[in-house]
């Protein structure tokens, strides 16, 4: 073979492992340019946030969110490409203490008659850690909306734990997440009480997400 028949043989086979490797990283990435995350569904039953509040200089008070929907975009080889959605209703608002939960679900605060829902909907993730991350996002409250950064650790991803022991929960795969942040109410116009009752409020997520089918 001739030195040019060398060379038109190396480039040719250069191109061809080129154009494999760029076929299969297209399959991998698929159209979007990004690689394919599964959707979750948010398991209502076994998901909840709760709220801590300073009252009054003399305890730290607080109540929970059941009832919760959303769905979450993630993959465990790509976190970064992961995406949530959760819908919260304010008349689910829940202290233990009825005249307080009346007063919660007020004009005075969450007006959940005008404002049936907050929503938490995310516009960017990374990775700070092994298992560890922040999520970016927008918060939509009393028809207002202002960011709000999560900080989250991602606990399981895989086949439910019970289902070596339950044939019901056998195929089924979850993932669950636990998640925090300060948010200041006043941003979203709750004002009610400040001082008194502080202006920044905990908030702690537990999530668990099924796989959609």
């Amino acid at each position: 073979m001739t030195m040019a028949g060398n060379t038109a043989y190396v480039r040719g086979g250069i191109g061809r492992r080129i154009a494999i490797m760029i076929s299969a990283w297209l399959a991998m990435c698929g159209a979007g340019g990004m690689a394919h995350a599964d959707i979750w569904v948010l398991d209502k039953q076994a998901s909840v946030i709760t709220f801590t509040y300073d009252h009054f200089g003399l305890s730290r008070q607080g109540g929970r969110f059941g009832n919760l929907e959303g769905t979450l975009e993630f993959s465990p080889t790509e976190p970064e490409t992961g995406a949530v959605d959760i819908t919260v209703r304010a008349a689910a608002i829940s202290t233990g203490v009825a005249e307080l939960d009346q007063l919660l679900r007020s004009p005075d605060f969450f007006n959940a008659q005008r404002f049936p829902t907050l929503q938490f909907k995310s516009t960017g993730v990374r990775k700070t850690a092994e298992r560890r991350g922040e999520i970016d996002g927008e918060l939509t409250m009393l028809g207002v909306t202002q960011p709000v950064t999560l900080q989250v650790t991602w606990n399981y991803t895989g086949e439910y734990p019970l289902s070596s022991i339950n044939p019901v929960y056998q195929g089924k795969w979850v993932s669950g997440f636990s998640a925090r942040t300060v948010i200041e109410r006043s941003k979203w116009g709750m004002k009610r009480g400040i001082p008194l009752l502080s202006d920044e409020v905990a908030i702690a997520i537990e999530a668990e997400f099924l796989k959609a089918d």
